[in-house]
């Protein structure tokens, strides 16, 4: 009995911590596809994340002098913050636009050309988020605000 306690005991803590540390659940916009699209709004969510980008960016540089523990604590939360918002776009982009909005196209078809350049700018608006996750510079921000936004022109969504 003592050992079988033992076990469920481990189970539990192992789901508790699970809960803890695993990643919250991605709200993408479904893959029946359902036909239902909302292009302005995905845009203006990857405009609010860089916007929150921003923000961790900004507290990053104040916080990363201090050496208090909970200027530290709240430094690592910020971290994390920024990057979990960089990783929604790069979601975003990959799970809406490139699988339901982005038609492929035949290498010898017409109008591919055109599909590359609009590759081009999904694959902008993911690097960019890759690199402002990497650093904490504003020209990183910058960046990803403008790949969002010239992104939103292929959709017809325009600037906030």
């Amino acid at each position: 009995m003592n050992r079988r306690f033992t076990h469920v005991a481990l189970a539990v803590a192992l789901v508790a911590v699970g809960l803890v540390v695993a990643p919250a659940p991605l709200l993408s916009h479904c893959q029946i596809p359902c036909g239902i699209y909302d292009d302005e709004a995905r845009i203006s969510e990857m405009l609010e994340d860089t916007q929150t980008v921003e923000k961790a960016m900004t507290q990053i540089a104040e916080l990363s002098g201090k050496d208090d523990a909970q200027s530290q604590n709240q430094l690592t939360r910020w971290i994390l913050n920024k990057e979990s918002h960089a990783s929604n776009i790069i979601t975003i982009v990959a799970e809406y636009f490139l699988t339901q909005k982005l038609a492929d196209v035949a290498p010898d078809a017409e109008g591919y050309d055109e599909y590359l350049t609009k590759l081009a700018t999904h694959h902008a608006v993911m690097r960019a988020a890759m690199k402002a996750k990497q650093n904490v510079g504003a020209e990183y921000v910058t960046a990803l605000r403008e790949r969002v936004q010239a992104l939103g022109q292929v959709y017809g969504v325009h600037e906030h």
